[in-house]
């Protein structure tokens, strides 16, 4: 993903700095729903004390790993009011019943305590069958505040060209596996989508300069506290 011949490439220049983001806002006891690798863990700042929870079939089935707790994300086994900062990372698009979910991270918090969450928006359907939906700004500042959170900002990510270059190079990703995956004809056009990627990645990238516009977006990053009554 480092290079744009990457058809990702353009994930990696969000205007959200997730690794910064939870080093400078985490603290205390952290709960990773949906942890998947854990890969969140090292963003930590290291006074903190990082539980890895995920569901099995995820965990084993689809990313080989071991977290700390095996679960239910709807059905934590936690008792209330005991953890600090709860991070829901590109998870919740993939939770069938997600009012449950939240409800549930709402109940194990500490009052005043955080919920850092991330999903996509525009973005192709992936990890499937288990993905879900899709929520705007308007849909996640409902749901958190049905659950008795305050929301203190939700922001987009890969905003304007950014998205529509993401979905344009990852079309020609698709293209190019399933040409070769059912042998068709259209494989002789995989040279040309090949070289697409990065001159789509380096033209929208340089459009970057443009204001980014509030009506298209890749994904959403958002803040939120548990109320301290």
């Amino acid at each position: 993903m480092k290079t744009p011949f990457h058809p990702q490439w353009l994930s990696l220049h969000s205007n959200i700095d997730t690794s910064k983001w939870l080093e400078e806002v985490a603290s205390g006891r952290v709960l990773d729903v949906g942890c998947a690798g854990a890969g969140a863990k090292n963003s930590l700042h290291k006074s903190c004390e990082y539980i890895g929870l995920d569901y099995p079939s995820t965990a084993i089935a689809m990313y080989k790993t071991l977290p700390d707790v095996f679960a239910d994300g709807g059905q934590l086994p936690i008792k209330d009011a005991c953890i600090d900062t709860v991070l829901l990372l590109e998870v919740l698009e993939h939770i069938a019943d997600a009012q449950s979910v939240v409800a549930e991270i709402h109940r194990v918090l500490k009052p005043g305590g955080s919920l850092l969450l991330s999903m996509p928006f525009l973005y192709p359907i992936h990890d499937a069958p288990y993905d879900y939906q899709r929520y705007t700004p308007y849909g996640l500042q409902h749901i958190l505040r049905l659950n008795g959170f305050d929301v203190n900002w939700i922001k987009a990510r890969n905003q304007g060209f950014s998205t529509v270059g993401l979905l344009a190079t990852i079309s020609c990703a698709d293209a190019v596996l399933s040409s070769l995956k059912k042998k068709s004809w259209t494989a002789i056009f995989i040279p040309l989508l090949v070289l697409a990627i990065p001159i789509i990645n380096i033209t929208t990238w340089a459009f970057s300069f443009f204001p980014d516009s509030e009506m298209i977006a890749g994904g959403y990053s958002v803040e939120a506290r548990k109320k301290m009554n």
